[in-house]
């Protein structure tokens, strides 16, 4: 039997009351992600159809996007490995599988959720500055974005998937 969204089945325990639709978001993404790429073929995870995004990088980024996104939250600097991961979304690695990339996802969504647990209200509205030009956000703009990119971009590896498996 299908479950409701995510959103609908009530509070997630232990994340703080204004932290819950960026905890629904992150569990809903995943759970689609995961129907979506069910059975879905190795042999095009790296097709760019009309030249759009591959599904390979789709699911790399959403990864990659969360690390960085919670990492500046927390107000830190990117580390040279989080930059390297960065500069090498977009080429398909060697030995990289559907199964990887969903586990890699499923391991930064868990890091996710364990640092929203872990996140007091009360530091929402504080600076925190982006990149190198340290722009202009707050942990909450940024928390709402890792969010709202995850979801952007698991609307696109949808459209991408289905045009692959059904020309």
């Amino acid at each position: 039997m299908k479950q409701p969204e995510v959103w609908m089945r009530g509070p997630i325990e232990g994340i703080p009351a204004l932290l819950q639709p960026v905890a629904h978001t992150l569990l809903q993404a995943q759970e689609e992600i995961h129907a979506l790429m069910e059975n879905f073929p190795e042999a095009l995870l790296w097709q760019q159809p009309a030249g759009v995004a591959s599904a390979g990088f789709h699911l790399q980024h959403i990864t990659g996007v969360l690390d960085r996104l919670f990492t500046y939250a927390a107000g830190q600097a990117l580390s040279v490995a989080q930059l390297s991961y960065l500069a090498e979304e977009v080429t398909p690695a060697t030995g990289v599988t559907v199964h990887s990339l969903l586990t890699a996802l499923d391991t930064q969504v868990a890091a996710a959720i364990a640092t929203l647990k872990v996140t007091d209200e009360s530091c929402l509205t504080d600076f925190r500055g982006v990149g190198r030009k340290q722009l202009p956000s707050t942990v909450m703009g940024l928390l709402f974005h890792a969010a709202e990119h995850t979801m952007r971009h698991t609307g696109q590896l949808l459209v991408t998937v289905k045009i692959l498996v059904n020309p």
